[in-house]
């Protein structure tokens, strides 16, 4: 009977601990392992609400902290199992260097990527989508292109105009290089007066990201997995070929 007892209080701490430890991770990462079929060569990353950066935003945002995803995405590089990677977006923009970052790294990898913008791809959550090889947009999801902001302190010198604008140009030649919309286009859009209640740019959906050239096709969940998975056999293919 004792033996038996011991058993039974031994198995809720175990219970428990398992369960503080997903807690844990959650905090920690914003995300946990859920089961995935065990031939499963596809990672999904998600980059939801806002993209914090180099300052840490109130605790009632919701954030993606960007040295999370960065880890994350050089373990996605060097792990064989995974053959392509499906990115998921539903922000409203933020860091624009953390954005930037992420942009370039999605864009440096190796294998496979296709990026869903879901609600919202906003502001630097554009260069986010279009780095990705193939890139889909839902019917009723938007885009905000707008100019860069400052925040904080800023200085009224020339210097500072320069800044934001070099930082504007990078944005702007990271979006055109990897999408097809024209530097032109892109432009007009992003300066264009009378759509934004408050504020100079404008609020693109669907089927125009589309129309624009800014994202390759509209679709969701279904069609990214067809994609990536044709890119992977692609790849696969090509490397047969040069072997």
């Amino acid at each position: 009977m004792d033996k038996d007892n011991g058993k039974n209080e031994e198995q809720p701490q175990e219970e428990q601990s398992g369960a503080s430890s997903l807690v844990q991770k959650i905090q920690q990462l914003g995300q946990t392992n859920i089961p995935q079929s065990p031939d499963s060569n596809v990672h999904v990353l998600s980059v939801i609400g806002q993209v914090e950066g180099h300052i840490q935003l109130p605790p009632q945002n919701k954030t993606t902290k960007y040295e999370h995803l960065l880890p994350q995405l050089i373990a996605i590089e060097q792990n064989p199992k995974i053959e392509g990677l499906i990115l998921l977006l539903n922000t409203v923009g933020g860091d624009v260097e953390a954005g930037l970052a992420l942009s370039e790294m999605i864009a440096s990898l190796s294998k496979p990527t296709v990026s869903i913008v879901l609600g919202g791809g906003h502001s630097i959550g554009v260069p986010i989508a279009v780095a990705a090889d193939y890139s889909f947009i839902a019917p009723t999801a938007t885009m905000t292109i707008h100019p860069i902001r400052l925040t904080g302190l800023v200085i009224g010198v020339p210097q500072t105009f320069e800044y934001l604008d070099k930082m504007q140009d990078r944005v702007i030649q990271f979006v055109v290089s990897h999408s097809n919309i024209k530097e032109e286009k892109f432009k007009d859009l992003m300066f264009a007066k009378g759509n934004l209640t408050r504020d100079i740019g404008t609020n693109v959906v669907g089927t125009d990201a589309v129309e624009y050239g800014l994202i390759d096709g509209v679709g969701g969940v279904k069609e990214a997995l067809q994609k990536v998975n044709e890119l992977i056999n692609t790849t696969k293919t090509d490397q047969e070929v040069i072997q």
